[in-house]
């Protein structure tokens, strides 16, 4: 019988290669037996951070040189990486957690070498993404991956109001520090309704899923300080699509520009709707623009 080393090991792996492999994000059980079969036939690893990966080697009985490809040096090591693969070497190149190139330092490494004329070969396997996606559910059919959002609050705010009618889930990373800023910034931009998944720590020893509406996503937060530490997914439900709800929002801000500026209606209807103030303000601008009122770029500023 094959064993499932063996599996892992028929496949052909061509020097000159950069090797893209997934390691866990939390739970170094995850590892797979092809990324362990990788990592001990390449040449050499550029890790994002050489410490943790010389760790996770060590846990496996693989030693191998390093070199470090972070997000401050990432093209500059592209450049030595390069040199290697001229040279004849495998290189393997992996991030702290994760699938290298998603929210971490590796996409600008594939670029260059892709750019260079050398074969890049990705290996699946553990991603934060997809594994808090595979527990939200079917709201989640489609969805569009933001990353991390601006700190600042300001740009935060521009970049949230921007998508206030996304019809897609938007899926977020966030680090414990801005986790309660950026939650109730979700439901100040998307209105109180729609669903919020917080995955937390995931596969590691105090993981948890919590779904829930953006209303409830800060009083959740704030009712243990447990819950706002480690490193956090948050899945937002998108925008619906066109519906008798959204014709009556229209006809009640079409009633409400009779008499106030664009931006006291959109506050006014989404207190009586509970929906979102920055979607109705963008709706709001259109039918000002539609009715041809000379006020309604005076009212955007």
């Amino acid at each position: 019988m094959t064993s499932l080393l063996e599996l892992a090991e028929t496949q052909h792996y061509p020097a000159a290669t950069l090797y893209v492999v997934a390691t866990p994000i939390g739970n170094t059980a995850d590892i797979t037996l092809r990324a362990l079969h990788v990592l001990g036939l390449v040449d050499r690893i550029a890790a994002e951070d050489t410490r943790n990966t010389g760790q996770l080697l060590a846990r496996y009985g693989i030693s191998k040189p390093l070199v470090a490809v972070h997000e401050h040096n990432e093209r500059e090591a592209a450049l030595r990486v390069i040199e290697h693969l001229r040279a004849g070497e495998r290189v393997a190149c992996v991030s702290d957690a994760g699938t290298p190139g998603i929210s971490d330092p590796g996409a600008k490494l594939v670029d260059a070498v892709r750019a260079a004329g050398f074969q890049v070969v990705p290996l699946p396997g553990a991603s934060a993404l997809a594994t808090a996606l595979s527990a939200a559910g079917d709201w989640v059919a489609t969805f569009t991956f933001l990353g991390f959002l601006p700190s600042r609050t300001k740009q935060r705010a521009a970049a949230l109001q921007a998508l206030g009618a996304h019809a897609h889930a938007m899926v977020f990373y966030e680090a414990p520090h801005r986790i309660v800023d950026t939650v109730q910034a979700l439901a100040d931009a998307f209105g109180p309704t729609r669903r919020l998944l917080i995955a937390r720590e995931l596969t590691k020893l105090h993981e948890s899923l919590w779904c829930g509406t953006l209303a409830e996503g800060p009083a959740w937060l704030a009712a243990d300080a447990n819950r706002q530490r480690g490193e956090f997914v948050l899945t937002v439900e998108g925008a619906s699509a066109q519906s008798p709800g959204d014709a009556d929002h229209d006809a009640l801000l079409r009633m409400l520009l009779e008499e106030v500026p664009v931006k006291g209606a959109a506050k006014i209807a989404a207190a009586l709707t509970g929906a979102s103030r920055n979607a109705l303000y963008a709706r709001a601008l259109e039918l000002k623009n539609e009715g041809g009122d000379e006020d309604a770029e005076e009212d955007a500023n």
